[in-house]
C-alpha cells in the first residue's frame, strides 16, 4: 500500500514541477485529465476495472503524451472485454514509446491472425521480443504463436522449435490436429494417457483429461463415432471435468452438431484460442488473476463460440469478490447444457452465501436442482455435498441413497459415496448405519486412509473398539504419516489407552500442522494436563475459545475445564 502512495506522490510531483509547468501542453495535463488520470490509476490498483476505464476514457488527451497512459488504457479495455477496441487504440495512437509493452503487439498480432493476414502478425510477433523483458511466459507465448504462424502459412509442423515442455506437447497436438495429420490420433492418447488395451482406458486420471474433450470433438469431425462414443462410455461424471462432463453428456443425447459449433481445430483462430486459455489458466493458478483475465478476454475474443471458458474468468472474479461481472459472465449458461447450467446455479449460490447467509443460499440451489428433469449423477452428488456441508444431513443422505442406486456395487466410487453417507449419519448419532456405511466401505477399497480415520475416530469419541480403531489408525498413518487429522487422531486413541507419552507426541504435532484447529488444541491440552503441565494445558484451552471454529457447544466444556480442570469436565 505504501509504494502506491508513493507511486501516486511521485506522479503529482513530476508533473507539478516547474520545469513541466511552462508548457501550455502540460498545462492542459495538469488540469482535469490528470486527476482522471490519476483517479483511474488508483482503481485499476484497487482492481475496480469498469470505474477505471471510464476515468482513462475521461483523459484520454494523454494518450499521445504520457507514456504509460496507453498500456493502462489497453490493459482496462480488454479486462473489460473490448479488445478490438483496444487494438484500434494500438493501431491509432502508438506513437514513440507508449506502445513499448508485449501485450499491445501481442493484440496486434492476434488481429492480424484473425484476418489470416499471417505475414502481417509475424512482423508484429518480431516486434514484440524487444518487450519481453525476461518474462517466461510471455516467451513462451511468442515462440508458440511463432509455431502456429509456420503452420498456418507452411502446412507442416516447424522442425526447430524450443521444447516449454507440457506446452509444447499441448499444442503439437493441435497444430498436428490442424494439419489432419495422421499422427494425430497417436499424439492425442499420448496427451491423455490412453493405453492401447480399451478396457484398460484411465482417462480421469490424467493430469490433462481436458484434451479428453477436444479428442472426441476431433474424432467427430472426421466421422468416427463409435470411437468418440467408446471413449465417452469409459468416463464416469464425477471424476470429469465440467467440459468432458458436458461433451459426454452430448453423445449420450447424439447431439454431436453441439461439438463443432464451439470449437474446430481446423480453424486457425479456435485452436490459438485454446492455447491463449491455457496461458490464462496457467496465470490462474499463480493468483495473477488480472493477467489471467487479461488471456481469458483475448481467447473469448479469437473464439466467442467456446463460452465454456468464460467459466474460468467467473472463477477468477469471485476470488476478487467482483459479484455484479459474475452474474453478467453466468448469463452466458443456460438449461441446454446441463453441467455449465449447474456451475452457473452454484455460483449464484456461493453469491448469495457471501452476501446474505447460508440458509437462503440453500434454499436457492435446492429449490433450482429440484427444477432439473432427470440429473446426472455428477449434480445430484454435487447437491448432496452441499447438504452435507451445510448439516443437512437428512437431504444428503436421500440424495446419497439416489447415487448408490445408480452405480457399480463393488467400484471405488460406491465406496465413496458410502463414506459420504456414513459420516452423514454418524453426525446424526445413527452409528448402526453409519457403522454399515463405512465399514462396507473398507471391504470395497479396505486401504482408505479417509473411512479408516473416519470410522476409527468414531469410535474413538464413543469409546467403542479403541484397540481396533487404534489398529485401523496405525494402517492410515502408514500410509499419510503426515496428515494432521490421521495423527491427532492416532494420538488422541494412545490418550484413550493412556499411554501419555506416545500420544504427547502425536498431538504435539497435530496441533503444529493444524494450530487453528479447536479440536486439536483441546486434545493437546488434556494430554498436557495429564501430564501435569496445567499451565501449558490450560493456554491450549484458552486458545481454543478464542477460535473461529469453536463451536458454542465445545466453549462450554472448555469454560468447565478451565475451572474445573478434567476431573468434571
Amino acid at each position: 500500500m505504501l509504494t502506491k502512495f508513493l507511486k501516486y506522490v511521485l506522479i503529482l510531483i513530476l508533473y507539478q514541477s516547474p520545469l513541466y509547468s511552462k508548457s501550455k501542453i502540460l498545462n492542459e495535463f495538469n488540469s482535469p485529465y490528470l486527476s482522471n488520470y490519476f483517479s483511474g490509476i488508483v482503481a485499476y490498483d484497487n482492481e475496480d476495472n469498469s470505474k477505471a476505464l471510464r476515468f482513462f476514457q475521461s483523459s484520454k488527451f494523454l494518450i499521445k503524451k504520457h507514456n504509460s497512459y496507453l498500456e493502462k488504457y489497453v490493459y482496462s479495455l480488454v479486462l473489460e472485454g473490448k479488445v478490438q477496441h483496444a487494438t484500434t487504440e494500438i493501431k491509432q495512437n502508438s506513437i514513440g514509446n507508449n506502445s513499448n509493452f508485449f501485450e499491445a503487439h501481442l493484440l496486434l498480432v492476434l488481429n492480424s491472425l484473425k484476418g489470416k493476414n499471417y505475414k502481417k502478425s509475424k512482423e508484429h510477433l518480431k516486434n514484440s521480443y524487444k518487450f519481453i523483458n525476461n518474462d517466461k511466459t510471455a516467451l513462451i507465448v511468442a515462440e508458440t504463436l511463432k509455431q502456429y504462424l509456420y503452420v498456418f502459412e507452411e502446412n507442416k509442423i516447424l522442425n526447430t522449435k524450443k521444447n516449454f515442455g507440457d506446452f509444447s506437447l499441448i499444442n503439437e497436438v493441435f497444430q498436428r490436429c490442424y494439419l489432419d495429420d495422421k499422427k494425430t490420433k497417436t499424439y492425442f492418447e499420448k496427451l491423455i494417457n490412453i493405453k492401447d488395451d480399451p478396457r484398460e482406458k484411465s482417462f480421469n486420471n490424467s493430469n490433462h483429461s481436458r484434451y479428453i474433450f477436444f479428442y472426441i470433438n476431433h474424432l467427430i469431425e472426421n466421422n468416427k463415432y463409435q470411437e468418440a462414443k467408446e471413449i465417452s462410455d469409459n468416463l464416469d461424471y464425477l471424476n470429469s471435468s465440467l467440459l468432458v462432463s458436458q461433451g459426454k453428456k452430448w453423445i449420450e443425447n447424439k447431439k454431436l452438431g453441439k461439438f463443432q459449433k464451439i470449437f474446430s481445430c481446423r480453424n486457425s483462430n479456435d485452436i490459438v484460442s485454446e492455447f491463449l486459455f491455457l496461458v490464462a489458466n496457467l496465470y490462474s493458478s499463480q493468483e495473477d488473476y488480472e493477467k489471467s483475465n487479461l488471456y481469458l478476454n483475448i481467447a473469448h475474443y479469437l473464439n466467442p463460440k467456446f463460452k465454456f471458458n468464460l467459466a474460468l474468468l467467473a472463477e477468477n472474479h469471485f476470488v476478487n469478490k467482483n459479484y455484479a461481472k459474475i452474474k453478467k459472465i453466468l448469463k452466458n449458461f443456460n438449461e441446454k447444457d446441463e453441467f455449465y447450467y449447474w456451475f452457473k446455479i452454484k455460483k449464484e449460490a456461493q453469491i448469495i452465501l457471501e452476501q446474505q447467509n447460508e440458509e437462503v443460499s440453500m434454499d436457492f440451489i435446492n429449490s433450482n436442482f429440484k427444477k432439473i428433469k432427470d440429473p446426472s449423477i455428477k449434480v445430484i452428488f454435487d447437491v448432496a455435498n452441499f447438504n452435507k456441508n451445510a448439516k443437512k444431513y437428512d437431504v444428503a443422505i436421500k440424495h446419497y441413497d439416489q447415487i448408490l442406486q445408480k452405480i457399480n456395487t463393488n467400484s471405488e466410487l460406491y465406496a465413496k459415496i458410502l463414506y459420504r453417507r456414513g459420516a452423514s449419519y454418524e453426525r446424526l448419532a445413527s452409528y448402526k448405519n453409519s457403522d454399515r456405511d463405512l465399514l462396507k466401505a473398507l471391504e470395497i477399497d479396505p486401504d482408505n486412509v479417509y473411512v479408516l480415520n473416519y470410522l476409527a475416530y468414531s469410535w474413538l469419541e464413543r469409546e467403542y473398539k479403541i484397540n481396533t480403531a487404534l489398529e485401523m489408525l496405525e494402517r492410515a498413518y502408514a500410509q499419510r504419516s503426515n496428515d494432521a487429522y490421521i495423527i491427532d487422531s492416532i494420538g488422541w486413541a494412545y490418550y484413550l489407552i493412556k499411554d501419555y507419552i506416545k500420544a504427547e507426541n502425536f498431538l504435539k504435532r497435530a496441533v503444529e500442522l493444524m494450530p487453528e484447529d479447536p479440536i486439536v488444541n483441546d486434545h493437546y491440552g488434556d494430554i498436557l494436563w495429564k501430564l501435569d503441565r496445567k499451565i501449558q494445558a490450560r493456554y491450549f484451552w484458552e486458545n481454543v475459545l478464542n477460535l473461529e471454529e469453536t463451536e458454542d457447544k465445545m466453549k462450554k466444556v472448555i469454560k468447565d475445564k478451565l475451572i474445573e480442570g478434567l476431573s468434571n469436565s
